[in-house]
């Protein structure tokens, strides 16, 4: 199932630009939690909180139990982090809040099982990967951290789609049709152009040498 993660927050009294930027200058990157129509709790994080997640990947799948110091433990996905432009440091960064029963919008990375008994890779054939994470709906308990489509059986030309899925975890799919996730493409061959034979010129056909001048005539004996 979908990790749940820990982290560490303090609350922020006030909102507004000029409270973010104190807050910054503090050493901390500002914040929100908000959704499941409550009201929004400011909050701020260490830096290297949110670096260190960024750095794990997929982290839009993980379900993030936000505790505030002195206030609510909030469980919440990491919907949006602001960057500054130049030092490319986090700068803001929004939690939506999980509503109880509610499903939640994820994006679960796919992997590819038995690619080395795969008939068709081994026949020379390539993997083309169409979407490597596929957005879905599913309840927070039971989202997956990945999702499996097993190559053990496919073959050259084949598609592997939404329905190919080891197992959806009772997940919905944001398509609504059973899209293409990957196929397996026929090995690309490349035509190589058979060399030109010049022939060569034949025997006293050849290019002629340039004819001499005529001499020019003798003059004529006086009579």
């Amino acid at each position: 199932m979908v990790q749940t993660i820990r982290i560490e927050a303090a609350a922020r009294e006030r909102a507004g630009k000029g409270a973010a930027r104190a807050t910054r200058r503090e050493g901390f990157v500002p914040g929100v939690v908000y959704g499941a129509k409550r009201e929004a709790t400011l909050i701020q994080l260490d830096p290297r909180v949110i670096m260190k997640e960024m750095h794990k990947g997929s982290w839009q799948s993980h379900i993030y139990e936000v505790a505030v110091a002195g206030g609510p433990t909030e469980t919440a996905l990491m919907r949006e982090i602001q960057f500054h432009p130049v030092s490319d440091r986090p700068v803001h960064i929004d939690f939506q809040r999980l509503a109880p029963g509610a499903r939640i919008r994820i994006k679960v990375p796919v992997v590819f099982i038995n690619e080395a008994t795969c008939p068709g890779l081994k026949a020379g054939g390539t993997l083309n990967v169409v979407r490597r994470e596929l957005e879905v709906l599913a309840e927070p308990d039971l989202a997956p951290e990945k999702f499996e489509i097993d190559l053990a059986a496919a073959a050259i030309g084949d598609s592997l789609r939404w329905s190919a899925l080891v197992s959806n975890f009772g997940a919905k799919a944001v398509i609504n049709r059973d899209f293409v996730v990957a196929t397996i493409a026929a090995p690309v061959v490349e035509e190589i152009a058979a060399p030109v034979v010049v022939a060569a010129p034949a025997k006293g056909k050849g290019k002629q040498a340039p004819k001499a001048a005529p001499a020019a005539a003798a003059p004529a004996k006086k009579k």
